[in-house]
């Protein structure tokens, strides 16, 4: 019966009609504040450590205000996500929390009272004051304080090589640096499931030198997630030539073959069931 009904047929709302939505939401969810300021969800679990502080997240996510089916902030209609320092980029200190307990690949919902979002003021016009606010939170991916250092200087280190204008006395003390950069980024890219990102840097490296074993190595696991098989295969092949018995190459040549495989018989699959039909409706048409 409705809040309607009961109050039409002289029945007193029962306590649950009484609350909001966020409130019966907040019911089932886990405090991970201590006050009940910032309520967890978990949607699907993620896997390894929680993130670190200062730690660097690759997030998506969508903030929304009661009674509101279209988020009032949303990234997950960019083209691609930035990474953001915890303690710098991430303005809500709900976000924060929440987010420190995350693990790489895990969804959750949080609800942020006022005191850990917009406050008492609210955001004019879009965050009304004391408003409590949902946020969806995917968590792709993070690194912790070293590997976001390491990973800012390597991006301003690149930068700054390109803008220098070698002599070509100095050409060969300059090239090794960019190579070693080159290799990291492609490396870091691919630790962040960016594989585009991570194949772009390691062509630039084989620019430098077209039998490095590792950008050979990058570009081949790079074109393995795209699902560029055939490319995949002739980067890995090319790094094993240069180093045979490497085992991490040796190892991604068989877990290239194992999706190769997989891939194969899918297209099968998917051949078999679009032209099966149409030879039954032929054979019908015979008889």
């Amino acid at each position: 019966m409705s809040v309607f009904s009961r109050l039409r047929n002289g029945i007193p709302p029962s306590r649950d009609d009484c609350q909001s939505p966020y409130e019966r939401l907040s019911q089932r969810m886990l405090d991970i504040s201590g006050d009940r300021g910032v309520l967890k969800d978990i949607i699907r679990e993620g896997t390894g450590d929680t993130v670190t502080p200062d730690a660097s997240v690759l997030v998506k996510y969508s903030g929304y205000l009661e009674h509101m089916d279209k988020p009032f902030d949303s990234n997950c209609f960019r083209k691609t996500s930035r990474l953001m320092k915890l303690g710098e980029d991430i303005t809500l200190w709900g976000m924060e929390l929440g987010l420190l307990s995350m693990r790489k690949g895990e969804l959750a919902r949080f609800l942020f009272k006022p005191a850990y979002a917009y406050g008492t003021l609210g955001c004019p016009p879009l965050i009304p004051p004391n408003a409590t606010v949902l946020f969806e939170i995917e968590l792709i991916d993070f690194l912790d304080s070293a590997e976001s250092d390491k990973f800012c200087a390597l991006s301003a280190a690149l930068l700054l090589l390109h803008r220098r204008l070698a002599t070509c006395e100095e050409q060969h003390l300059v090239e090794p640096a960019v190579l070693l950069v080159l290799l990291n980024l492609s490396f870091v890219y691919l630790k962040l499931d960016r594989p585009a990102m991570a194949l772009r840097y390691g062509e630039q490296a084989l620019l430098i030198d077209k039998r490095n074993a590792k950008a050979l190595f990058r570009c081949g696991q790079a074109c393995l997630l795209l699902t560029e098989y055939e490319r995949a295969r002739d980067f890995l092949v090319r790094a094993q030539k240069e180093q045979p018995c490497n085992h991490d190459i040796n190892n991604e040549l068989k877990k290239l073959s194992s999706h190769y495989r997989d891939y194969v018989d899918r297209e099968r699959e998917m051949c078999h069931r679009m032209f099966a039909p149409c030879g039954s409706r032929s054979s019908v048409g015979g008889n």
